[in-house]
């Protein structure tokens, strides 16, 4: 893995983790949150395409990467959701 694809690995989770934030929280919840959730949200989202032998194709690679990765994300949320859920 190079420096390259780890830098594109990083800001495809920030912006993955900041968008399902937004929507699954209400907020975005700091770079690191961010950026842990989108990277965690492109494994989980790369690893159930590949289950569910689902595959996408719009154009740019990066952009199948960060549908992938904020699906992965938003699915990662809302578990987060109902274990730490607030009564």
């Amino acid at each position: 893995m190079t420096l390259e694809n780890i830098v594109i690995y990083i800001l495809v989770g920030l912006v993955a983790g900041f968008l399902a934030s937004k929507i699954v929280l209400g907020k975005g919840r700091g770079w690191v949150f961010d950026i842990v959730i989108g990277v965690l949200g492109a494994l989980l989202g790369g690893w159930l395409a590949g289950v569910l032998n689902l595959s996408i194709n719009l154009g740019a690679d990066i952009l199948n990467k960060l549908v992938i990765a904020f699906a992965g994300a938003v699915i990662l949320l809302l578990i987060w959701r109902l274990i730490f859920r607030r009564n």
